[in-house]
């Protein structure tokens, strides 16, 4: 199902799932295999790093308090506050938003693999990122795996993992969004035992692409 003009970047699979479904996991599987992954979380880390082209305007938005020792945004005192206040929330999103879709777009258009996987937490709620994608790939799992996942890896509270998985598109608007699937409700192997099916799925899709009127690469 091609969402976006073909013959300007790589076939591109679009990777979502809430906070604590295994997204990383995942990405790493496909990683292993050869795509090429661009993850847009990792992508906020470097903006909001010491020196990442972020801070200064996180800095100018929400003051030192919000800087820590380092220089790195001081993601803990953040988090709290935009789930506290939506405006803050929306203040830090129309900083780096824009950032983020153009650095990804550039890791998008330099990619060498066969296909590449764009990791997006908020992709079923982005016209922007699903226009950018021919495939969505949902990692789903049960909520109550969610929340052991959040708070083992995290050390958040009960409450406090749940207003953000709250906070987030639902489980159903994600599986209703999605073009595949994959169940990491079980092991990491039967995640890993997935993403080698879809793997060999999206090389015939990538080649396939490759060949349709139009495209460059098949001119």
């Amino acid at each position: 199902m091609a969402r976006r003009p073909v013959g300007d970047m790589p076939y591109v699979i679009g990777l979502t799932g809430g906070i604590g479904s295994g997204k990383s996991a995942a990405a790493d599987a496909f990683a292993s295999l050869g795509a090429t992954i661009v993850d847009t979380d990792a992508i906020a880390h470097a903006l909001t790093g010491a020196g990442g082209a972020g801070i200064d305007g996180v800095r100018t938005l929400f003051g030192e308090d919000c800087i820590d020792a380092s220089g790195a945004m001081d993601r803990a005192k953040m988090r709290a506050r935009v789930f506290s206040d939506p405006s803050a929330r929306k203040r830090l999103e129309a900083l780096l938003h824009p950032m983020i879709r153009t650095e990804s777009a550039a890791r998008l258009a330099a990619a060498r693999g066969p296909y590449a996987v764009l990791v997006v937490p908020l992709l079923i709620e982005s016209v922007d990122y699903r226009e950018r994608v021919d495939r969505v790939l949902v990692v789903d799992c049960p909520v109550d795996v969610q929340l052991a996942r959040v708070r083992a890896r995290s050390g958040l509270s009960e409450d406090e993992a749940r207003r953000i998985i709250t906070a987030q598109v639902s489980r159903e608007a994600r599986l209703a969004a999605a073009d595949d699937v994959i169940d990491n409700s079980d092991t990491l192997d039967a995640l890993r035992d997935q993403v080698r099916r879809y793997h060999a799925q999206y090389l015939g899709f990538a080649a396939a692409c490759q060949t349709r009127p139009g495209n460059a690469a098949g001119a």
